[in-house]
């Protein structure tokens, strides 16, 4: 059971679409696809149970928990001044058994 499911969580249309940002595609990822898991990038105010109520609704699948992590901005050289990339979250998502979302088919 989880810890999530006794709130009743209401999300606006508008807010489903802005807590996920975009897939991410990299072999890592990839590699969690076959145990059904899937990476996304959030809105970094986004937490747990918005990011669940967003999957569930957008990609009409079950998702059975849901874990995330900050990855803070690297400081580069751009002309020789330093520069920061901006701060961003990620979700990884675990489905129900059954359960596939296709990211490639966008939606």
């Amino acid at each position: 059971m989880s810890k999530f499911a006794n709130k009743d969580l209401r999300l606006g249309k508008e807010r489903l679409y802005k807590v996920i940002t975009a897939p991410i595609v990299t072999e890592k990822s990839t590699k969690g696809s076959e145990l059904n898991k899937v990476t996304l990038s959030v809105s970094l105010d986004a937490t747990k149970p918005e990011i669940k109520k967003a999957v569930e609704d957008i990609f009409k699948v079950q998702v059975t928990a849901v874990n995330t992590l900050r990855v803070k901005g690297k400081t580069k050289r751009f002309r020789g001044k330093l520069g920061q990339r901006s701060d961003r979250k990620k979700a990884i998502v675990t489905l129900a058994e059954g359960s596939s979302i296709d990211i490639a088919s966008g939606l």
